[in-house]
């Protein structure tokens, strides 16, 4: 519905489209188009102004951006913005389709030359806003919170956060009329708005709140030394030394609010929408939602009130209608339970007191039987004057037989979390069937989210009510049971009537591709028992251990700084990029090899491992790094994260990785080194229980057979099939040479050159791993391939294909889509040309395991062998078994490891036992 000039009750809405187009563009993942125009600025920008159109459909809505060329501040400090970069080539190419697009929206388009955007719209909300009309700023730069007034808003729609002039105070510690002199005093790196030379956040802020702005603070300039913030007492002298550049940073930062206008402000309205355009625009730029959008008829809205107290209907704010009741005696939560009961699918959810599933305690269920119905059971709300809710006991009783009916489909976001949390009240959840996180991650794995929020507006348009916009943030923020229930109510109805709603729309595109949805059905959706099992029973730990080596590394980083300083000829913080850069590369000398964006000499991890090759100082701080952040990471959290079972329990993720790898948290087991010896020792701490060992099966060269399966090369296919040494059989190739002949050096050559070419390796990176020149590494890889020239077939015939389509696929149909596969620049398009050969590989060998996973659980819930499995890493399994079933589970376990997936060539499982992973590892 377009806002009309004669509407003037509903809020004006002015767009800050500059600020939004950079964010946006260093904020979603390089996203291109088949024939490789760039569309992620364009995506996030017209998304946030399709969200506001949706939140304030009666308002009349004006989009402004920065014009080109000078403007007054340049004349005024030449300085002003000289530190920016130019803009990059793939956002400029993006700019006219956000304008034509915008205009094709039917929304007023305002750029004035010689002024910012900020300036127009300051001119524009003083305007309108003096009339008495309330406007609302959309915008992410925090320099606009200078023109927030009664009736001016500023809402930021990518942190959906908003702020009025309470907000202001909360957010800086001052009013918006001293927001100017805030940013004159500490400057602006941002626009190069110099403030005065050593007044930082602090000093400002004491400054303003112990003598007011700026005028004020010169006039008082005796009284500086009687305040109380740090280095107040010499502060007076600096701040009368640099009194003309506080007036010029004053002048920089204000916003200008009298632009002169060739337009009536208050005439601004929304002009009819052009479908034609719209359609034209959004099929060049593969914008294929957007598209099936046009052809909808939008539903009119409306906002009714039932005389029932636990009833209530709401308008979601994108204008998405709903009913949705909060239950609260029992006999309306048994009319809810014979709905839930009767119904074909049932989206489920639980509100609790943490994001630990092992703490979490359930504050209330929520539960929608079709879109727009939805119901909210409370059960432990307990802040004073909350009202009376059922017994959680009671409800949860009631609640069991149809949680634990495997026939009765359930669908959730995130559902494996509520699965571990219902465990801790006896309830073993079945019956899931779906889950909303999954089957958007099995859609497209690639630079997407896939949160509630994120999905919602995405598939829906929507915009959710935040958990923030209830609770609060930081160290105040409330636990749900503390949240009053109206609010609490909506919030968790809204949830699962979201979720239904998103599989729904999510749904049918996974089921367009029978492979693609066989991913999910097959393997992640049976997965999710199978790691909630295995989060529940968790990992035993030695706590002792692990204090003695924190103890150890302690006294050895003691002894490497002591070293450093010795070697550097000085004391210095190991910690500090600035402090590094001044003694590698003033004071010692060496090597640039890399500049960040600012020019300075990068200090960053792979320049110090390259220069520690030739120089004992960066070795002596690459050590230090590595033990600082085992000891921090490791050594020292992990007994911190024993909880009341004795046990650690990590949580997998299923929904992360591009290639269908599982990652966990909390501890994160992925990242545990194993080349050290003080990674091994950490391993050593993982340990079983008395009377049990630890077997670790692992697939052995699982990405080589995997090669070998998708280039079907015969010699890779019959070195695999004789069960040779692969990497000894490729030395013999590539050095011509007997197998008996081949030494430990040609080996190692021939391992590298394996692994290298699987993850897309060039000469140059094979020359740098080896040490040996990039002409000697391109002779390897040119014999390497007229060895195995399927290989040499696979790989190229591999990038065509990611090229025409767009994404490859494993062995079992899991796509990974390459969104830069046509980008223009070329170090972007190189690195997914790498990554289409490998990510295959890597996807096929983490289906692999996930399906050997569903397998061994399935045969775990049968057996009577005293077996758990307790940890996925990589492509290693590992159990916790009774000494007494030892030979039976080890021979089971690598029997189904190897039989649970078929390739050409055999898969094998290597298995090895002991009282701890490093043992039997």
């Amino acid at each position: 519905m377009s806002a009309s000039a004669s509407n003037t009750t509903s809020p004006m809405i002015l767009v800050d489209g500059s600020s939004y187009l950079y964010r946006a563009f260093h904020a979603i993942p390089p996203l291109n188009t088949s024939d490789g125009q760039p569309t992620n600025a364009i995506r996030g920008v017209i998304s946030m102004i399709r969200s506001l159109m949706g939140r304030f459909p009666e308002s009349p809505m004006v989009v402004i951006f920065d014009a080109k060329g000078k403007t007054f501040r340049d004349d005024i400090y030449s300085e002003y913005k000289a530190q920016r970069p130019p803009m990059p080539d793939d956002l400029r190419s993006q700019i006219e389709p956000i304008h034509k697009l915008i205009e094709a929206m039917g929304l007023p388009l305002i750029s004035i030359t010689g002024v910012e955007a900020d300036d127009v719209i300051g001119t524009i909300a003083k305007i309108v806003g003096e009339t008495g009309r309330d406007v609302i700023v959309s915008t992410g730069d925090k320099d606009m919170a200078q023109l927030v007034t009664d009736k001016v808003t500023l809402v930021n729609t990518m942190t959906d956060t908003t702020m009025d002039v309470q907000g202001v105070k909360d957010k800086f510690g001052i009013p918006p009329e001293l927001i100017i002199d805030y940013l004159a005093l500490m400057g602006d790196k941002v626009d190069n708005i110099p403030g005065v030379p050593g007044v930082g956040e602090k000093t400002a802020l004491g400054l303003l709140q112990g003598l007011g702005g700026l005028t004020s603070i010169y006039e008082r300039l005796d009284e500086i030394a009687t305040l109380s913030f740090r280095g107040a007492k010499t502060l007076s002298k600096k701040m009368a030394e640099n009194k003309d550049m506080a007036e010029l940073s004053y002048t920089l930062a204000t916003i200008k609010c009298d632009v002169e206008l060739d337009f009536d402000p208050l005439t601004l309205h929304n002009g009819k929408i052009n479908k034609d355009a719209l359609r034209e625009w959004y099929e060049k730029l593969e914008f294929k939602t957007w598209i099936k959008d046009l052809d909808r008829t939008p539903t009119d809205s409306k906002t009714s009130t039932e005389d029932d107290p636990n009833t209530a209907d709401i308008i979601l704010p994108s204008a998405i209608e709903a009913h949705y009741d909060t239950v609260l005696d029992k006999a309306h939560f048994s009319t809810w339970l014979e709905k839930i009961t009767q119904a074909d699918l049932v989206a489920f959810d639980t509100e609790t007191t943490s994001l630990n599933y092992m703490k979490a305690e359930i504050v209330g269920v929520s539960f929608s039987i079709e879109e727009g119905t939805a119901c909210y059971i409370p059960v432990a709300h307990d802040y004073e004057g909350a009202p009376e809710q059922l017994d959680r006991d009671w409800v949860l009783a009631q609640l069991k037989p149809f949680l634990e009916n495997d026939n009765k489909a359930k669908v959730g976001q995130h559902i494996k979390y509520d699965a571990n949390v219902l465990a801790n009240y006896d309830i073993k959840l079945q019956g899931i069937k779906h889950d909303t996180m999954l089957e958007s991650y099995t859609l497209n794995s690639v630079g997407n989210r896939h949160d509630m929020d994120t999905l919602a507006k995405k598939f829906l348009g929507h915009t959710c009510v935040s958990f923030e916009e209830l609770a609060g943030k930081g160290k105040k923020q409330k636990t749900f049971n503390e949240i009053e229930l109206e609010q609490a109510a909506f919030y968790a109805a809204e949830d699962a009537d979201i979720t239904l709603r998103l599989h729904n729309a999510i749904w049918p595109q996974v089921e367009k591709t029978p492979s693609v949805a066989s991913i999910f059905t097959d393997i992640e959706c049976p997965l999710i028992p199978v790691l909630a099992n295995m989060e529940q029973t968790g990992t035993l730990i030695d706590p002792d251990l692990l204090h003695e080596q924190s103890t150890e590394i302690a006294s050895r980083l003691q002894e490497l700084e002591i070293k450093a300083h010795e070697e550097a000829g000085e004391s210095f913080n190991l910690s500090s990029p600035k402090q590094l850069q001044v003694i590698l590369f003033e004071k010692q000398g060496l090597p640039v090899i890399k500049k960040t964006p600012k020019g300075q000499p990068s200090t960053a991890e792979p320049i110090l491992q390259e220069l520690a090759l030739t120089y004992e100082l960066p070795r002596l701080i690459m050590e230090h790094r590595s033990l600082s952040k085992l000891k921090s990471t490791y050594t020292d959290k992990l007994p911190e994260m024993i909880q009341s079972t004795g046990r650690i329990h990590t949580s997998y993720h299923q929904a992360v990785t591009a290639t269908g790898r599982l990652s966990s948290t909390d501890p994160n087991l992925q990242n545990i080194p194993i080349r050290t010896a003080e990674g091994r020792r950490i391993r050593q701490a993982f340990i079983a229980p008395t009377g049990h060992k630890l077997i670790a099966a692992d697939y052995s060269q699982i990405e080589l057979r995997i090669m070998a399966h998708l280039s079907q090369d015969k010699g890779l296919l019959d070195a695999f099939s004789k069960d040779a040494d692969i990497h000894k059989a490729t030395a013999a190739e590539v050095f011509e040479v007997s197998l008996g002949e081949v030494t430990t050096e040609q080996r190692r050559r021939a391992k590298a050159i394996n692994f290298g070419l699987i993850y897309g390796m060039s000469a140059f990176g094979l020359a740098k791993q080896l040490g040996i020149s990039r002409p000697e590494a391109q002779k390897y890889i040119q014999i390497y391939f007229d060895r195995y020239p399927g290989v040499k077939h696979y790989m190229d015939s591999t990038r065509e294909q990611a090229k025409e389509q767009g994404y490859v696929e494993t062995i079992y149909g899991r796509r990974l889509y390459l969104p830069d596969i046509k980008a223009k620049n070329a170090i972007m398009r190189q690195a997914a040309e790498r990554t289409a050969i490998n990510a295959p590989m890597q996807g096929s060998a983490a289906d692999i395991i996930k399906r050997a996973m569903i397998k061994m659980h399935d045969w775990l819930q049968g057996t009577d062998l005293d077996v758990k499995m307790i940890m996925q890493v990589h492509d290693e399994l590992i159990f916790e078994v009774a000494e007494k079933d030892l030979d039976a589970a080890q021979a089971k376990i690598v029997e189904i490891m190897q039989n649970s997936s078929k390739i050409d060539v055999p898969l094998l499982v290597e298995a090895g036992v002991g009282d701890n992973w490093d043992e039997a590892h």
